[in-house]
């Protein structure tokens, strides 16, 4: 990233605010009785009508508009005439390119009436994450993100998944650096002022191990166990940082 970052900002603004009102829109339909499907089209109609267009879609050859990973899928889940159920947890993860800039975010949501546990893996999920965001300023290790989430998480008693990780975003979906959720304070590179990155740790309810499945896109805890995600896209400022993906909405956790 170039130190003039300002333009990048600006552009990465726009793609962000789109990907966050598209889960806006996600929150108001999100129910019991409804397919991943139609939360997938919604995505990608609410994207397009802002003059933008879904990332997932045939990146890398994935064959939808958004990710749909409900319940014991840790990401990259596929939508389908999957039917959500009272008392499953789905996070949805859009990314909107707008202009050339890329905005990427998620959410995990409630559906109907939720496990006692189910509430309290989304919320600490939700936490680490904007734990993590808080320390984000100029000159800091990349292993003190890490460190903040697996130490927040492992307290809670839940587990860190340490197979994927979050990562630099602008002009293209995925660049440098590799953002991990788990690691030691002081280690890694340091990270400057204009670096745009993502934050989206995936806290499992068991243990963190992961497979991918035969689609060779869904990954799922190996011990079926619960996960959930959240994701902002974020910029490094030389006192902190800015969120690209924050909701216009006050609740970010419906």
């Amino acid at each position: 990233m170039s130190e003039n970052y300002k333009e990048a900002f600006e552009k990465t603004r726009v793609a962000g605010l789109i990907a966050a009102g598209a889960l806006d829109e996600v929150a108001k339909i999100i129910k019991p009785g409804i397919e991943t499907n139609q939360i997938d089209k919604l995505c990608f109609e609410y994207i397009n009508d802002h003059g933008a267009y879904s990332a997932p879609l045939l990146y890398r050859g994935f064959p939808k508009s958004c990710c749909t990973s409900t319940n014991h899928i840790v990401c990259h889940g596929i939508p389908s005439d999957k039917v959500l159920k009272d008392g499953d947890i789905v996070n949805v993860d859009v990314t909107a390119l707008k202009n050339g800039w890329h905005g990427d975010t998620s959410r995990t949501f409630e559906i109907g009436n939720v496990s006692v546990k189910a509430k309290k893996l989304i919320q600490t999920t939700y936490e680490a994450m904007m734990q993590a965001i808080s320390i984000v300023k100029d000159n800091i290790n990349l292993g003190d993100i890490g460190s903040t989430i697996q130490k927040y998480v492992e307290a809670q008693g839940f587990s860190v998944v340490q197979d994927f990780c979050g990562h630099g975003i602008g002009k293209s979906f995925h660049e440098e650096p590799n953002v991990l959720h788990y690691g030691k304070k002081g280690t890694g590179e340091k990270i400057k002022t204009g670096m745009i990155f993502t934050i989206e740790p995936m806290i499992n309810l068991g243990k963190f191990e992961t497979k991918t499945l035969s689609d060779g896109w869904t990954a799922v805890t190996k011990d079926k166990s619960l996960s959930a995600q959240f994701e902002h896209t974020v910029g490094v400022t030389k006192n902190g940082c800015e969120i690209f993906t924050l909701s216009n909405k006050k609740q970010l956790i419906k």
